[in-house]
Protein backbone atom coordinates (compact mmCIF):
# COMPACT_ATOMS: atom_id res chain seq x y z
CA UNK A 1 0.00 0.00 0.00
CA UNK A 2 1.38 3.39 -0.88
CA UNK A 3 1.95 6.02 1.76
CA UNK A 4 0.36 9.44 1.66
CA UNK A 5 1.06 12.69 3.47
CA UNK A 6 -1.88 14.17 5.33
CA UNK A 7 -3.00 17.80 5.38
CA UNK A 8 -1.23 18.25 8.72
CA UNK A 9 2.13 18.33 6.91
CA UNK A 10 4.27 21.24 8.11
CA UNK A 11 6.20 21.34 4.82
CA UNK A 12 9.54 20.71 6.54
CA UNK A 13 10.97 18.61 3.65
CA UNK A 14 12.47 15.96 5.94
CA UNK A 15 10.82 13.16 3.95
CA UNK A 16 11.77 14.10 0.40
CA UNK A 17 15.51 13.25 0.45
CA UNK A 18 14.82 10.03 2.40
CA UNK A 19 12.67 8.45 -0.33
CA UNK A 20 14.76 5.89 -2.27
CA UNK A 21 12.24 5.93 -5.15
CA UNK A 22 11.96 9.70 -5.56
CA UNK A 23 8.22 9.35 -4.96
CA UNK A 24 7.93 12.48 -2.82
CA UNK A 25 7.66 15.98 -4.24
CA UNK A 26 6.77 19.37 -2.89
CA UNK A 27 3.20 20.49 -3.48
CA UNK A 28 1.65 23.89 -2.85
CA UNK A 29 1.37 23.59 0.93
CA UNK A 30 2.37 20.01 1.70
CA UNK A 31 4.57 17.31 0.26
CA UNK A 32 2.93 14.70 -1.98
CA UNK A 33 3.72 11.02 -2.49
CA UNK A 34 3.31 9.50 -5.96
CA UNK A 35 1.58 6.13 -5.35
CA UNK A 36 3.05 4.71 -8.56
CA UNK A 37 6.55 5.10 -7.12
CA UNK A 38 5.94 4.41 -3.43
CA UNK A 39 6.97 0.91 -2.37
CA UNK A 40 6.87 1.53 1.41
CA UNK A 41 10.66 1.21 1.04
CA UNK A 42 10.30 -2.51 0.30
CA UNK A 43 13.51 -3.56 -1.41
CA UNK A 44 15.79 -1.19 0.45
CA UNK A 45 14.68 -0.75 4.06
CA UNK A 46 12.71 -2.71 6.66
CA UNK A 47 10.42 0.24 7.34
CA UNK A 48 9.22 3.32 5.49
CA UNK A 49 11.82 6.08 5.68
CA UNK A 50 9.35 8.95 5.24
CA UNK A 51 7.33 7.85 8.25
CA UNK A 52 10.48 7.39 10.32
CA UNK A 53 11.81 10.90 9.73
CA UNK A 54 8.55 12.84 9.78
CA UNK A 55 8.51 15.04 12.89
CA UNK A 56 4.71 15.30 12.95
CA UNK A 57 3.75 11.74 11.92
CA UNK A 58 1.79 12.65 8.79
CA UNK A 59 3.21 9.93 6.52
CA UNK A 60 0.59 7.20 6.72
CA UNK A 61 -0.55 4.26 4.59
CA UNK A 62 -3.10 5.14 1.94
CA UNK A 63 -6.01 2.67 1.88
CA UNK A 64 -6.76 3.71 -1.72
CA UNK A 65 -3.75 1.67 -2.83
CA UNK A 66 -3.79 -1.76 -1.19
CA UNK A 67 -0.74 -3.80 -2.22
CA UNK A 68 0.90 -6.95 -0.94
CA UNK A 69 4.61 -7.14 -0.16
CA UNK A 70 5.00 -9.10 -3.40
CA UNK A 71 3.34 -6.32 -5.40
CA UNK A 72 5.48 -3.69 -3.69
CA UNK A 73 8.62 -5.70 -4.47
CA UNK A 74 7.56 -6.05 -8.12
CA UNK A 75 7.07 -2.26 -8.28
CA UNK A 76 10.50 -1.78 -6.68
CA UNK A 77 12.10 -4.07 -9.29
CA UNK A 78 10.59 -1.95 -12.09
CA UNK A 79 11.91 1.23 -10.49
CA UNK A 80 15.37 -0.26 -9.87
CA UNK A 81 16.11 -2.59 -12.82
CA UNK A 82 19.18 -4.76 -12.42
CA UNK A 83 19.47 -4.09 -8.68
CA UNK A 84 19.08 -6.70 -5.99
CA UNK A 85 16.73 -5.95 -3.09
CA UNK A 86 18.33 -5.81 0.33
CA UNK A 87 17.91 -8.95 2.40
CA UNK A 88 15.07 -8.84 4.92
CA UNK A 89 13.29 -5.91 3.28
CA UNK A 90 10.43 -7.81 1.68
Amino acid sequence: MSFKITEDCINCAACEPECPNQAIREGDNIFIINPEKCTECVGLFTSSRCAEVCPVDVCVTDPKYPETKEQLLAKWRKLHPGETPAAGTF
